[in-house]
């Protein structure tokens, strides 16, 4: 078996067994979806004050994104953390699918024009690398919002995306958070008071599992504020979180809310 069958074949193992494992212990349970959303990889980069965030951004703007672009994934976000993880990091959010995630490395590889313009990030010596540490996960779109929803244009004032992570204490917890945002409605009640969704996903592999992870985005820290306001006063949201078996002390053991801003050459 190659390693892009392997890799493929396990994702899609693990996206059926976590939407319908368990399913008869809860309420509100409905059919699995039968089409599956995206896939993202969500890298974070790590760096050093100095010449390294400078040095990665060459690489991304100039080999990184036009390269993913070449090869069919888009839209390609960049984002620069401004409050909620030390700084400077970064998070890069590359659409994929489960047929063409495992290959993105390999593709990349033969990629001549990414190969001659991502030299000086390859090139870096051991004595002074470009970040201090990569972690990536991949994420799976909830099939009710399986593609990332690109931010209206035309904003002349930066706007302002905010990633939340939601880790559980075991994976039955977990589905039942997810169920909330899937299928219970809690994300027509974001749309509603104004919390404007760029993607919801589950993290299929990676670090602090099991977890739900979503970015929103707003306008500035005003319009965020009153938007998160509203959502906490909406009757239906009131009504939807006092549900026994979906309070948080039962099924969310963490949240971590990260403030970003995007580069300039994000297509998010």
């Amino acid at each position: 078996m190659t390693r892009r069958t392997f890799l493929t074949s396990t994702v899609g193992t693990t996206l059926w067994s976590a939407g319908s494992s368990g399913a008869g212990a809860f309420q509100h349970a409905s059919a699995p979806e039968t089409a599956p959303g995206d896939l993202y990889v969500w890298r974070q980069y790590t760096l050093r004050a100095g010449t390294g965030p400078r040095r990665l951004a060459e690489f991304l703007q100039n080999a990184y994104v036009p390269a993913l672009n070449r090869i069919g994934h888009k839209p390609i976000g960049v984002f620069e953390v401004t409050t909620g993880l030390p700084t400077p990091t970064i998070f890069v959010l590359t659409p994929a699918s489960a047929e063409t995630f495992g290959a993105i490395d390999s593709r990349l590889e033969r990629d001549d024009a990414f190969m001659r313009a991502a030299a000086p990030y390859f090139d870096a010596p051991a004595s002074d690398p470009v970040y201090v540490r990569q972690e990536v996960s991949l994420l799976a779109a909830f099939p009710k919002m399986p593609h990332v929803e690109v931010p209206a244009a035309g904003a002349k004032a930066p706007r302002l995306f905010e990633l939340r992570i939601y880790e559980s204490h075991n994976e039955r917890a977990h589905r039942a958070k997810v169920r909330m945002f899937a299928e219970m409605g809690e994300i027509e009640i974001f749309r509603r008071a104004g919390l404007m969704p760029v993607f919801f996903s589950r993290t299929v592999a990676g670090s602090r599992m099991p977890s739900l992870v979503y970015m929103l985005v707003h306008e500035n820290q005003a319009t965020r504020e009153k938007a998160w306001d509203a959502f906490r006063n909406d009757p239906d949201w009131k009504k939807l979180s006092a549900t026994e078996g979906y309070t948080d002390p039962e099924i969310v053991s963490n949240i971590t809310t990260v403030l970003l801003r995007p580069a300039a050459y994000s297509q998010i």
